[in-house]
């Protein structure tokens, strides 16, 4: 009877599937917002929902036999989202890319849940969660052995710079020149460090004590 009225009426395979996309979307999206990520619980949670709809109508269309052409043409969508997250802040060090490859495994999951795949996706999801909640932990210990910094010196004379590139070799740091510009009788000088955190703490500690600096960015 409702056939006759709406010409297709989902079977309950189907509304499984988007309420799974929902509760799936759902958790990844609170650990998102509850981190202030711009993709938060609306984004992630509408992402696998819409991927497992356009799943659910490429099965009804073209059947089981074309798979991977249904996966590629959403993967080329996400792609655009996933572009949009990824960014430059003003020390030019590259942000959003862990946003836009969350946005990516979503979809990802979105298309399994679509072919029905549940138990899969479920681990899926839990190991996802352990790798948001556990790693930073790693991460953290990581970055302490070796940060990349960005350095903005705003120094008085040119003759400084070799000093402070010396002063980078004094603390263990492995110093890169980016550029330098002359602004305003100031010498505005750019470079990238990488060391640990204990170095870095060590150079600033004796930019500030042994030169004359108008200011300083980092």
């Amino acid at each position: 009877m409702w056939e006759d009225y709406l010409g297709y009426v989902p079977d309950s395979q189907e509304l499984i599937k988007l309420l799974l996309s929902i509760v799936i979307g759902g958790i990844i999206g609170a650990e998102r917002e509850y981190r202030s990520k711009s993709a938060g619980f609306m984004t992630i949670i509408l992402i696998c929902v819409g991927s497992t709809l356009f799943t659910i109508f490429s099965i009804e269309l073209g059947g089981k036999h074309s798979p991977g052409q249904m996966a590629a043409n959403i993967v080329t969508g996400i792609g655009f989202l996933g572009a949009g997250a990824i960014f430059r802040d003003v020390n030019n060090m590259t942000k959003g890319l862990t946003t836009a490859t969350i946005i990516w495994i979503t979809a990802a999951l979105g298309v399994g849940i679509g072919v029905g795949h549940f138990i899969l996706i479920i681990l899926a999801t839990a190991l996802l969660l352990l790798i948001l909640t556990i790693f930073p932990y790693l991460e953290m210990m990581i970055d302490k052995r070796h940060q990349i910094r960005n350095y903005r010196l705003y120094l008085h004379q040119k003759e400084q710079i070799t000093s402070i590139e010396l002063l980078f070799k004094t603390c263990n740091l492995k110093a890169a020149r980016i550029k330098h510009i002359r602004k305003e009788g100031n010498i505005i000088s750019n470079w990238q460090a990488g060391g640990s955190e204990k170095n870095h703490s060590e150079f600033i500690d004796q930019l500030f004590h042994q030169h004359q600096l108008s200011d300083i960015e980092f």
